[in-house]
């Protein structure tokens, strides 16, 4: 699991969502907005009483470490699987899914502009233990060359909602449904490639305790056969290795040929 993700996850989205956010790469000191103090801090009775008074909200300050074992006793530990994260998610899922935007541009001749699908992908690791990854993975709809991390370099591009004068977007070549399997197709790739100790020793646990099962069963009835079954099929639930993928949301971002966008075109990998 990349820490490192996580931290620069929570600062895009914190960032994104107009908070004061100051970060030293294993901390974060986030000045919340009024929005997500009700979003994030479960306290709806103290925005109903103050809108009501017709006062102005105090939202708080979170502080939030992303490492594991931070001694640090007064910040709020969040990585995958904590319910702040779960909050996070459910939040960026009611701010929709997809998006459409277009570069911010300010130009006097007709410019076109290049369709990209940017996935962020929630990959889970599930077996006697969950581990969970987020990716962020772009594909040019004209060539297919695919970035990681694109959300880094759109952070550094204006948007707009609508396209700006004197742009055009530029029909793509690669259908929707094919850019995001091809997408899909690379992440599938790219975890075969490391040795998934977790899922051998995940599976050796479900051998041992459906053999266990087993011996206790042994000189059970036939009455007994459904109870059987349906506890080794909680067995299996647990225990069986498999990894998971999570659209955490998406969008088609149509981007300027001339923007420079740093990258490492990593379609290569597929073959």
């Amino acid at each position: 699991m990349a820490i490192e993700n996580l931290h620069n996850f929570l600062y895009d989205y914190f960032s994104a969502n107009h908070c004061i956010v100051t970060s030293d790469g294993r901390h974060l000191d986030v000045q919340l907005t009024d929005v997500l103090d009700e979003k994030l801090m479960n306290r709806p009775f103290y925005w109903q009483y103050v809108r009501k008074l017709g006062m102005n909200g105090e939202p708080q300050m979170l502080k939030l470490s992303t490492e594991v074992e931070d001694p640090t006793s007064d910040r709020e530990l969040i990585h995958f699987g904590t319910p702040r994260l779960q909050q996070i998610y459910s939040h960026l899922q009611e701010q929709g899914k997809f998006v459409r935007l277009y570069q911010k541009l300010a130009v006097n001749n007709q410019t076109p502009l290049i369709p990209w699908l940017v996935l962020n992908i929630k990959i889970s690791f599930i077996g006697k233990e969950k581990k969970e990854e987020l990716r962020s993975i772009g594909i040019n709809m004209i060539n297919g060359v695919m970035i990681s991390q694109m959300i880094e370099s759109l952070e550094k591009i204006d948007w707009e909602s609508s396209i700006c004068d004197y742009c055009y977007p530029i029909s793509p070549l690669i259908r929707l449904r094919n850019s995001y399997q091809r997408i899909i197709d690379y992440l599938t790739e790219q975890i075969k490639i490391p040795e998934h100790d977790w899922a051998i020793e995940s599976w050796k646990r479900m051998q041992e305790e459906k053999e266990l099962l087993a011996y206790f069963y042994k000189t059970s009835s036939d009455n007994e056969k459904d109870l059987y079954q349906t506890e080794e099929n909680a067995i299996e639930a647990l225990y069986q290795p498999r990894i998971e993928f999570e659209i955490v949301n998406g969008g088609i971002f149509h981007i300027s040929k001339s923007t420079n966008i740093p990258f490492t075109d990593i379609s290569q990998n597929e073959q």
